[in-house]
């Protein structure tokens, strides 16, 4: 990240006449509150647009040229993001931008104890630190954190939020979930979930997850009314615009085709779906509970019309879930053995590519580093179909191992 990958960017935007300047993904987040903050200026205005595009890329884009990036780092996010941003508003980018990767660095190894926490995995004290090392030099977290992407942040508020609901802390973690819904791509099926577990039995108690989601959300929608009013009209436009010039496809229809990728989509929403009905009736505070959410989750990577490696830092809960299963012993068939072992090797990959580039980064020579610099990145597409099937057939055996264990004996 800090010597191949970039030094073959620069090359191939001086190949193609692509412009480079801080290629922060929170800078266009940042201006846009900004403006608005300070100066009341609709961040979503191609004005805007312009002067994102001069500190982004270092000018704005022509769309006579070219080598151009499409991406033209609109403010295509809901306006009450500007409320998370606001304290940041008066101080130089640099700053925020820096303040900010280690906001998430933080925010990283927090979460993998919170997941450890929802999960009901207490392991030693050396392999929870173990783990926080693992996330922190994970590919998807390494890419999130160098370009100050908020999916970390959303990522981090979401492992919070269960928490929260493994806690008891349920009007909490529904305030939470609010926050996170800053990008909402990342979080709409986490919250149906939520809402089908919170009304699907013991409302007396779950309904303060739905108070906190509702109150939160009618406060983040009301103050974005007042500060942008008619602002749900331009970030619906933005969207759109977003979607048109990067073509975003889900994970399945960039590796089957639009037409199978898309079937494959909805039979995976309904697989998940059938999963985690059976288990709505579970406690927040049972294993099954973060299966089932961790679930979701990894359904989220599957279907979102967007494959960017950094929004992969959701699988984390699913691949925690997966090693918890894998460590307690339990027989499982050979087949899903091997799938396991599969799984276990697309995960490593990257550490080993990575480990390997960099030790031979002196020895190699420029064209043969141009060719070799996407080794670390060929299981992207793959790791989540797997850690998705793996997920769902191991939430399925855990509702199934309790009918065999009340079972009588013949």
């Amino acid at each position: 990240m800090e010597r191949i990958l970039p030094a073959q960017q620069i090359a191939d935007a001086v190949a193609h006449g692509r412009p480079r300047g801080n290629l922060s993904d929170l800078y266009p987040r940042w201006l846009g509150a900004r403006e608005l903050m300070r100066h009341g200026r609709n961040p979503y205005s191609a004005e805007v647009t312009r002067e994102i595009q001069q500190g982004y890329y270092g000018r704005p884009l022509d769309p006579g040229r070219a080598g151009d990036p499409k991406d033209q780092q609109g403010f295509a996010y809901p306006a009450y993001v500007v409320f998370l941003l606001a304290p940041t508003v008066d101080l130089p980018f640099e700053a925020v931008q820096a303040g900010f990767r280690w906001l998430l660095v933080g925010l990283a190894a927090a979460s993998v104890l919170l997941w450890l926490r929802v999960l009901r995995w207490r392991p030693s004290f050396r392999a929870g630190l173990i783990f926080i090392v693992l996330m922190l030099g994970w590919l998807p977290m390494v890419q999130g954190i160098k370009l100050q992407q908020l999916s970390l942040l959303v990522a981090a508020l979401i492992a919070a939020c269960v928490a929260c609901l493994a806690g008891g802390w349920l009007f909490c973690g529904g305030a939470l979930l609010a926050l996170a819904t800053i990008k909402p791509q990342l979080t709409w099926p986490l919250v149906l979930w939520l809402l089908l577990w919170a009304g699907g039995s013991d409302w007396r108690s779950r309904r303060r997850f739905v108070f906190g989601f509702g109150l939160v959300m009618l406060l983040l929608l009301g103050g974005a009314e007042l500060v942008l009013p008619g602002w749900w009209r331009m970030f619906i436009a933005a969207i759109e615009q977003y979607h048109r010039y990067t073509q975003g496809q889900s994970v399945l229809t960039v590796m089957f085709g639009t037409v199978a990728g898309r079937i494959l989509d909805v039979l995976s929403v309904v697989a998940c779906a059938i999963c985690v009905w059976n288990l709505r009736a579970e406690s927040s505070s049972t294993e099954a509970f973060g299966q089932a959410t961790s679930l979701v989750l990894a359904l989220t990577i599957l279907i979102i019309p967007m494959s960017a490696l950094y929004n992969q830092v959701l699988l984390a809960p699913a691949i925690l879930a997966l090693l918890w299963s894998e460590s307690l012993g339990r027989p499982v068939l050979p087949a899903l053995r091997l799938a396991r072992m599969a799984g276990a090797i697309l995960l490593v990959w990257p550490w080993i590519a990575s480990m390997g580039l960099s030790l031979a980064y002196f020895s190699l020579t420029l064209p043969l580093r141009q060719r070799l610099w996407p080794m670390p990145f060929y299981p992207s597409l793959m790791l989540p179909v797997l850690v998705f099937l793996l997920a769902l057939l191991d939430t399925w055996r855990s509702q199934a191992r309790p009918l065999r264990e009340s079972a009588p004996a013949e």
